[in-house]
This record gives structure tokens, C-alpha cells and sequence, in this order.
């Protein structure tokens, strides 16, 4: 049985397991979470900009790239922020992970129709279960 670590989304109802060596973005695309990705994975912009609410210790350490990224683009940096690409999984645990405006924004660009009338949906609900 492979190690996992566990990545919930919070406010948003949806989890699952991530492998070690993955990323908090591979986790979202998997659970179907509103987390964007313009340049698809590769440190170049900001959208999947995450917060770490809880499990930091089980995920990679943000090296000089990322963080530079997250302080020179992202709309509101904070200590726990991360980009959801570079963020991978090290260790077995559990990850709360909340998605910021900015990426859902991001991801709402590229979404169809059905799918952001569901996200939306999800969205406005956020507030009601964090």
C-alpha cells in the first residue's frame, strides 16, 4: 500500500489522498477543487496560491522560487501562504488547505459552464462550514 498523505479543501466538502512526492495541486485537480493553474503547474504565475491552514510539517519547504513568486504576485501573501505546484506531499498526515480568491478566480476562467455554476455554488457555501 503506498503512502498518502490526507489534503482537505477547506469549506469546500471535498478531500482526498495525495502520494507522497505530489502536489497540492495534483490533490485538487483529483478532488475537483476550484484551484488555478494559468501556467500549468511550472512556478511562473500565482494562480494556485493556497493557504496551509494545518498540516505544513507534511508538506515540502518552499524554496527561494516559490516564495519569490508568492511575495512579488500574489494579492494577499501570508505566512502560510503556498503555490498548490510547488507544494508537494512528504509525509503521511493530513493537510487542510484553503484556496485563495485570487486562484479561484483564476480557476473560474478556464471552467465550463456546468463547472462554474458548481463552484460557484461551493464557493458562496465556504463560508458557512469554515
Amino acid at each position: 500500500m503506498s503512502r498518502t498523505l490526507r489534503v482537505v479543501f477547506v469549506g469546500l466538502d471535498l478531500e482526498c489522498d495525495l502520494p507522497i512526492g505530489e502536489r497540492v495541486l495534483d490533490a485538487a485537480q483529483r478532488a475537483g477543487a476550484p484551484e488555478g493553474s494559468r501556467c500549468r503547474g511550472v512556478c511562473a504565475c500565482s494562480t494556485c496560491h493556497v493557504y496551509v491552514r494545518a498540516g505544513a510539517e507534511h508538506l515540502s519547504v518552499a524554496e527561494e522560487d516559490e516564495r519569490d513568486v508568492i511575495e512579488l504576485a500574489c494579492e494577499e501573501p501570508r505566512p502560510e501562504s503556498r503555490l498548490g505546484c510547488q507544494a508537494r506531499a512528504t509525509g503521511e498526515g493530513r493537510a487542510e488547505i484553503e484556496i485563495s480568491e485570487e486562484s479561484f478566480r483564476a480557476w473560474l476562467e478556464l471552467a465550463t459552464p456546468d463547472e462554474r455554476e458548481r463552484a460557484v455554488q461551493r464557493w458562496a457555501a465556504r463560508t458557512r462550514r469554515v
